[in-house]
């Protein structure tokens, strides 16, 4: 027996086609600011509008995403006694894993970035975003997994970041492992699985990143 789908609701595309040259200069602007971005760990504790984390969220919200299922949640912390808890257990987690779970490969990766257990950003930042991937909805007492809900939830976050650096914010992406504390503390339902915690503010006066050096076109692309 046939089933029957529903008909796609389609509108008309609303798109701006722009002048090569002006195409090859915003082109051009937009990498030359998203090549200044820097994970950052030294924070200041200054105040930033919760506005500007709203439209960076609005911003994410437009990820493309499997049969448009948008499977993400964005929970912006800023409550001072929550960030403690988050940063207490996430240390406890990273504990254990500078000390046994990380293999030594992994850990002398690490060791020329500076990092080790102790996460006091947690804290100092004004804001974390927590992402949460959902893997599953509920519709008419009928229960469906999202599809491509991993690399939606990925595409979302790149987004994301780039919106922040955009305001002139700086950003972490920490993902401590296991994560399932961030479901605990933050009262989410099994279906919402933590994707990546996100510390948001103003770098501190005196921060400082590792001297990194990022791989060229000819290192990343190649044309067939």
């Amino acid at each position: 027996m046939s089933q029957t789908f529903p008909k796609p609701n389609l509108t008309p595309l609303s798109f701006q086609r722009i002048e090569t040259e002006h195409q090859i200069r915003r082109a051009e602007e937009f990498y030359n600011n998203l090549n200044r971005r820097r994970t950052v760990r030294d924070f200041s504790d200054e105040e930033i509008p919760l506005e500007i984390i709203e439209k960076a969220i609005l911003t994410a919200g437009t990820a493309p995403s499997g049969a448009n299922m948008q499977p993400w949640r964005f929970v912006v912390v800023r409550d001072k006694e929550t960030k403690r808890r988050i940063r207490e257990a996430a240390e406890r987690e990273e504990y254990e894993s500078y000390h046994g779970r990380m293999s030594e490969k992994w850990l002398r990766r690490l060791a020329t970035l500076g990092t080790d257990e102790h996460k006091p950003f947690l804290e100092i930042a004004p804001f974390l975003i927590v992402v949460f991937r959902i893997n599953s909805i509920t519709e008419d007492g009928e229960t469906e997994p999202t599809y491509y809900s991993q690399e939606s939830v990925g595409i979302a976050v790149g987004m994301l970041l780039a919106a922040l650096h955009n305001a002139g914010l700086a950003t972490l992406t920490h993902t401590p492992s296991p994560m399932k504390f961030l479901q605990e503390i933050l009262k989410r339902p099994k279906t919402e699985i933590p994707f990546v915690l996100i510390p948001v503010g103003y770098p501190a006066t005196d921060a400082k990143v590792p001297d990194i050096r990022r791989k060229s076109l000819s290192e990343i692309m190649q044309i067939v």
